[in-house]
């Protein structure tokens, strides 16, 4: 046991101060971030398949290799807006746990690497604002970066993904 405790001792020192890295993306005039290693693959906008009495934000699903995939319209999910699908929007599809998911997003931009200190705790705003869905608030040169703690999003129980009753 003692063993393993070093080596796990060991990889946490390799990996210090190298950072975590995250694909940024945008909905509306706002940049968004999630963990990268939480993202499958970028796909272009497709049309998907309505499920009937399921939430606007819920696309529908499609079909990607064999594995039925749920889609989630971020912008319809935090009212932004009604979303314009054209030829930069595109569905990230995330591996979260044993489900993929799908989100559609106006655009990805990059990948940006950032320290444990550079990521700020999410703003309190009281009740007013929703902010359990933020990992945190980071700037990047001129830009402000909402990390989006992807995982309690997508299964969270009123995202209705999630197999729990």
């Amino acid at each position: 046991m003692s063993n393993e405790l070093a080596n796990t001792t060991r990889i946490h020192e390799a990996h210090a101060g190298i950072g975590d890295e995250f694909l940024t993306f945008s909905l509306g005039d706002e940049e968004y971030a999630v963990d990268i290693l939480k993202v499958q693959e970028i796909r272009g906008y497709e049309n998907v398949t309505r499920l009937p009495d399921s939430p606007s934000f819920i696309k529908g699903v499609i079909n990607l290799r064999g594995v039925i995939v749920p889609i989630v319209d971020l912008r319809l999910k935090f009212q932004l807006g009604q979303a314009e699908y054209n030829e930069l929007t595109v569905m990230i599809i995330l591996n979260l746990g044993t489900r993929v998911v799908g989100m559609v997003v106006d655009s990805v931009s990059d990948v940006v690497r950032l320290q444990s200190e550079e990521i700020k705790s999410s703003p309190d705003l009281g009740g007013s604002v929703d902010t359990r869905y933020l990992r945190g608030v980071a700037t990047v040169g001129e830009r402000m970066l909402l990390l989006l703690d992807i995982e309690h999003l997508m299964l969270g129980r009123d995202m209705a993904l999630t197999d729990a009753a």
